[in-house]
């Protein structure tokens, strides 16, 4: 009896439980790394500290400190901080073991949008941390320190505030991935670069409303949360349409000019007596609904009536032998096997997108032996 898993055949299937041991082993990995950093970082844990606590020291009035009100404070503060500086120093291999087990379920198409997309998001989280380091908390500390009441001495317990700059580094870091976020949910198709530009004023505010929610109450880290917020936002619309524009090139998507509308061939069918059908009119509407309301994934109705439509401008007979009968009311193919082919005619046309689209189909509906001839299909358009 063949095995389920055979490890010579690369499009073989791996079982549930496989993908838990993988799971379990790269977790483990990632504890490791973490506890490694952790060992190297904590002799330097008091000048770490006081590294990031000097941007508050620099605002104090003169003869004032920073003060421990708990008695382990001045040693599980350091602590927190290099536990939690090991696990954003050691985030680049963290990310790698995440990726690395990700990466054999996506496509090469995939895979050269997420490598980027990847390092970049490690590069702006870290951009966000300095900019809140060097920018943000000089500015704070002493907009503090400058409104505080006659009598009143400031000084700060050290364990609320490493409370509080981890939480403005996380939120800048989290607020520099905007540019990743916008251009990912236009990679899936969620949205167009025009909607989110129609979205402007909207997101004016939300950036201003979760800048006074993620920082102290005061309008300077508000504001200084929220203007880099904005400006990374338009940054993503910009680089979303050189995505599109890439994608039309290429022949796999929705391009700029068309507002997100599937690009596909146009088909006439100018015969004698030929009457417009339904068929004909689902065909129409899938088109111009996408160019009007932005780029959507073809239903099976529509994506039934433009292969009928290749299928007559292209005068292709059908198997002699096992003649297909007529789309049901769903509008579904009659089996696995003729979505197979009819991708393989839609790839000989160059409409690389709807066999795609057929493909992905097969991979949901078909057996062991069909999703594997369904994968070579796409491994060859990845390598075309």
């Amino acid at each position: 009896m063949p095995s389920a898993m055979q490890p010579d055949d690369p499009g073989a299937e791996q079982p549930f439980l496989s993908h838990l041991v993988e799971l379990r082993d790269r977790m483990i990995r990632m504890s490791i790394a973490v506890g490694l950093v952790v060992l190297l970082v904590f002799p330097f844990a008091n000048d770490l500290y006081s590294y990031v606590a000097a941007p508050l020291l620099a605002q104090l009035p003169a003869g004032n400190t920073m003060i421990a009100t708990q008695v382990a404070s001045p040693f599980l503060t350091p602590f927190k901080l290099a536990l939690v500086g090991a696990v954003f120093l050691s985030m680049p291999y963290l990310l790698y073991q995440l990726w690395a087990f990700v990466a054999p379920g996506l496509y090469q198409h995939e895979k050269r949008l997420a490598v980027p997309l990847l390092i970049s998001s490690i590069l702006l989280f870290y951009v966000g941390m300095a900019f809140a380091y060097f920018v943000v908390f000089p500015l704070v500390f002493a907009f503090m320190a400058g409104t505080t009441p006659a009598g009143v001495e400031m000084m700060t317990d050290i364990s609320s505030y490493l409370d509080f700059v981890l939480t403005l580094f996380f939120a800048f870091g989290l607020a520099f991935e905007i540019p990743i976020a916008t251009i990912l949910l236009v990679a899936i198709g969620a949205v167009t670069p025009d909607v989110l530009a129609s979205k402007r004023p909207y997101v004016v505010v939300g950036v201003f409303v979760v800048g006074m929610l993620l920082t102290p109450p005061d309008v300077i880290s508000q504001t200084l949360l929220a203007l880099p917020m904005w400006l990374l936002f338009e940054l993503g619309v910009f680089f979303s349409r050189i995505l599109l524009r890439q994608r039309e090139k290429e022949g796999r998507g929705p391009g700029p000019d068309s507002g997100g509308a599937l690009t596909t061939p146009s088909v006439s069918t100018s015969k004698p007596g030929a009457t417009s059908g339904p068929a004909a009119g689902g065909a129409g509407q899938s088109v111009a609904a996408g160019s009007s309301e932005g780029w959507h994934p073809l239903s099976e109705d529509e994506m039934e009536a433009e292969l009928d439509l290749i299928d007559v401008a292209e005068g292709e007979s059908r198997d002699q032998d096992a003649p297909v009968a007529a789309p049901a009311a769903g509008g579904s193919v009659n089996s696995i096997e003729e979505k197979i082919r009819r991708a393989n005619r839609l790839r000989e046309l160059d409409n690389e997108f709807a066999a795609r689209q057929v493909l992905y189909e097969v991979l949901e509906e078909g057996d062991a032996d069909q999703r594997r001839v369904a994968r070579n299909i796409l491994l060859q358009l990845d390598q075309g």
